[in-house]
């Protein structure tokens, strides 16, 4: 709530905040698991300023953390409609906020959509997907997964 106040004063001394400013309030939320991060994601849409790749993952991460895996996709998704590239850290934190709620069709798809995006897939994303479709009871696919995992040479 003080991260919010201090941005409302700063408003209102017609500082302006920026993408780094507002970004590093975001972080400090997430970072204390303080839900407010997602309230700050959209102060910056409310002040004209755009969100950056950092700022979005950190939006996300956040959503990961509180298992708002809905809102978590909602961030991914605004990213490809603005100028912020989608990255490892966040595919890895869309895929685990949807690991975390048991959402597993949602994980192997973004874990499909990592292609697309020209993104190098990494342990922290095969393991998280693989224990998305092993919470869903999808071991098949867990285990094509793990070929995959295998195949690409990344280390389980």
């Amino acid at each position: 709530d003080k991260i919010l106040q201090l941005l409302g004063v700063t408003a209102q001394s017609n500082i302006q905040s920026d993408s780094i400013t507002l970004g590093a309030a975001i972080s400090a939320c997430e970072k204390g698991r303080k839900w407010e991060a997602l309230q700050l994601f959209s102060v910056m849409s409310d002040t004209q300023v755009k969100p950056n790749t950092i700022t979005f993952n950190t939006a996300i991460s956040a959503c990961e953390r509180g298992n708002e895996w809905e809102k978590a996709l909602l961030l991914i998704s605004s990213m490809a409609k603005g100028n912020a590239e989608c990255n490892i850290i966040t595919f890895n934190s869309t895929i685990s906020a949807c690991e975390k709620s048991g959402v597993w069709q949602k994980a192997l798809q973004l874990s499909s959509d990592m292609e697309k995006h020209t993104v190098e897939s990494n342990t922290m994303h095969f393991n998280a997907t693989i224990s998305a479709c092993g919470k869903g009871g999808e071991w098949q696919k867990a285990l094509q997964l793990f070929s995959d995992m295998l195949l690409k040479t990344v280390q389980p």
